[in-house]
């Protein structure tokens, strides 16, 4: 488990601003991050913030652009990206770090995808989740969860008897690939996968929305 004491503020801002200063100038990312990490000797939590955070400035802006807020949900059609937005949900539940990154989508650094669990923390997640639906009122809500992850049937069943429990027109499935559906979706999808943002026309960070209005004190990093 991270904590504060492994999260160096100071040398963290310092290396933002260098790989800002690298991928500006079409760096490789990668090879920008591990320079950077080791410049600022930075533990492996620092540097999954850094990679999970910092963007180039034109790739920020115009992810930025194309975000949405749940208030422009009401009568569109929605597509989340299931494990995604959990995960980053039940992350700020349990007091782990999450970096508001440069494009202003709220991203944590657990790292679980693949060992991802249902518990109670995913009830709770579901819950603030579903109260931001409710109260914006899309059309038709789809969630798609990842099938190769352990229990994704049994995850998707839930969330489509929640959505029929608080009244929203939806459903929820558990498939191979999402992001063929999501990436193709004709309507806002929600996510803060980068390689999903770049390719869609509207998007909404869901998941940050849902931290920053419905938890008190979650831990975000700003860099």
């Amino acid at each position: 488990m991270v904590t504060k004491k492994d999260i160096n503020t100071d040398s963290l801002r310092k290396g933002a601003e260098d790989l800002r200063y690298l991928l500006g100038r079409a760096y490789p990312r990668n090879n920008s991050l591990g320079l950077v990490g080791s410049r600022y000797d930075l533990r492996k939590a620092e540097r999954d913030l850094l990679h999970r955070g910092v963007f180039g400035e034109e790739a920020a802006a115009g992810r930025r652009r194309k975000c949405v807020t749940s208030e422009s949900l009401h009568d569109v059609h929605l597509a989340v990206d299931g494990h995604n937005v959990l995960i980053t949900v039940e992350a700020g539940l349990s007091g782990k770090p999450l970096v508001v990154a440069d494009d202003g989508f709220v991203r944590d650094i657990s790292g679980v995808s693949s060992a991802y669990k249902m518990g109670d923390v995913t009830i709770r997640a579901v819950d603030l989740i579903m109260d931001i639906l409710q109260s914006a009122h899309p059309q038709k809500t789809l969630f798609l969860f990842d099938a190769p992850i352990s229990k994704s049937g049994r995850l998707a069943a839930y969330v489509a008897e929640r959505l029929t429990g608080v009244g929203l027109d939806g459903e929820a499935r558990a498939v191979k690939v999402p992001e063929k559906i999501l990436i193709g979706y004709e309507g806002v999808v929600a996510t803060s996968d980068s390689a999903i943002i770049d390719r869609v026309e509207k998007i909404i960070d869901l998941a940050g929305e849902a931290i920053r209005e419905r938890i008190s004190h979650p831990w975000l990093v700003t860099l």
